[in-house]
Formats: C-alpha cells, structure tokens, sequence
C-alpha cells in the first residue's frame, strides 16, 4: 500500500475525527427515520424529514453519501402497463392535465387500482385531493362494479362536504360512465371530467399516488389473504400517507400539515364568531 510503518501505526492510533463522530451519531438518526418511513425514504425525503421533522442541520449529498454506506436505499419506481378498452366519454376534460387547485375540495381526481392475493385480487378506489394530494374517499372489494368506485366518492363527500361546482376528473373506465356514478355526481352538485382514451398523463396525479403505494406498500411482499392486503391499504393510507408522507411538490411537507398550514393563514371570520 506504500504506506511508512510507522504512519500505519500512527493512523491505527489515531482518534475518530469531529466530522467521523458526528456521522456515526447522524447515520443512526437516518436509520432510526428510515425505519419509520417503512423503509421507502431515499435522499430527498430523508433530507427533508432531517432537516424539517427533526431540525438537523446537514447536506443532502451528506445524507446520500451516509446512507449509502449504511446500505439504506429508497423503494424504486417500476414499470406500470395499463390494460386498454376504457368506454366513451360522458363528460368533458375539465382538467387538461392542469392539476392545480387554489384550496381544498376544489377538484378531485379519482382511480381505482388493483393487486393479486392468495385469494384472488383486491381492487380499491381512491379519490384524491388535488390542491394537498389528501387521501379524502377510498373504497376496497373483490370486484370492480360501480358500488366500488361509488363508495370511494361517498366517502370523500361525507367527509369533506365540498360546495357545488367542484370537479371530479377521472378515465373512461365503465364504472365512472356508469349511471349510478353520475347520478351520484349530479346529486351532490359536482361536476364530472374524464381524460383521453388511453391516455394515463389525463389523469397523472392519481396515477403518481398509485405509483408510490404500489412501490411503497403492494409489491413489497405477497399478500396472502383479501383481508390482510385492505387492511394494509387502510393502515397505509389513514396512519401513514395522510399524516406523515412527505411530498416534494408540497415543501416535503405531508398532506395533512400541508392543509393544516393553509387552515391556519385563513383569515377569520370575525362575523361568525358571535353567531
């Protein structure tokens, strides 16, 4: 190694560094945050909970670099291949790929998706709030009719009350052009969107939410039984997506804290306060 003996012996003496003690501290920081993700942190988020959860100052290349020799990665993204036959439009694109919206219950983009179990497949339904990408209706069964995807939709409206007019973008699959699903959608004073025949960019933000709970949850082991895999969905969306998952396009905070922060800099209502 054309080292000197007696360099060899001084460097095997020598103490750990500042900078060596304060890694071995930060990588078990990381690996402590990296357990609590679900493993599914790579850099950025990791960085981001570091820097805003835990008030650490560091790098990001600092963070890559520990985690990196800690053997800590990310969940990956994988290829998704999307089955075509969707039905004819029954409403126009509201959306045009314009995902954006100025507040809450605004515009709601709705899916479903499905996973293979022991037992057969599961499907679920998600509907998903554009302007904090909050979980706000999701539905799970063994079937694909339109009581799926209609209980998706009467989730989200108990629980969020959105006023009229706001939009509900969804595919042309045959459960959002059914009857019932429109029927529900006219009731309630929303407005129907649907994209492009195979087209999944038309719909890309609840295509992006599935990526990650398929990357981050579903591919991750085999599901065994129906019951075991909905009440994974169940516990990924309500105690850890919602409340905790850290999103880059919301300041890595998570849908929760984002629309809690926006709550807080409304304006009051000085009027209702003595009603």
């Amino acid at each position: 190694m054309q080292v000197s003996r007696s360099g060899f012996y001084e460097w095997r003496a020598r103490p750990a560094s500042a900078r060596q003690i304060a890694d071995e501290a930060l990588i078990i920081t990381i690996t402590d945050v990296h357990q609590a993700s679900r493993a599914t942190y790579g850099a950025p988020r990791m960085h981001a909970e570091l820097r805003l959860g835990l008030g650490v100052a560091c790098g990001r290349k600092r963070v890559a670099r520990l985690m990196c020799s800690a053997g800590l990665t990310g969940v990956c993204h994988r290829r998704k291949y999307r089955r075509a036959g969707p039905a004819p439009a029954v409403h126009e694109d509201l959306v045009q790929r314009r995902f954006v919206a100025d507040a809450p219950d605004r515009l709601w983009v709705t899916d479903i998706t499905e996973h293979p179990t022991g037992e057969g497949k599961v499907y679920c339904a998600a509907v998903l709030d554009v302007f904090s990408r909050v979980v706000v209706g999701w539905s799970i069964a063994d079937h694909m009719r339109s009581e799926l995807v209609v209980d998706a939709l009467e989730m989200a409206r108990w629980r969020r009350r959105p006023g009229p007019g706001a939009v509900v973008h969804s595919d042309r699959g045959s459960q959002y052009t059914s009857w019932i699903f429109g029927h529900r959608l006219r009731a309630a004073g929303l407005l129907g969107s649907m994209g492009r025949v195979a087209s999944s960019v038309d719909n890309g933000m609840i295509e992006s939410f599935w990526s990650t709970l398929q990357r981050e949850l579903l591919d991750r082991q085999v599901w065994a039984t129906r019951a075991d895999l909905g009440s994974a969905i169940f516990e990924w969306i309500e105690a850890f997506y919602n409340p905790r998952q850290r999103h880059s396009a919301l300041g890595y905070l998570s849908p929760v804290q984002f629309e809690g922060l926006h709550t807080a800099a409304l304006p009051i209502d000085r009027g209702s306060l003595h009603r």
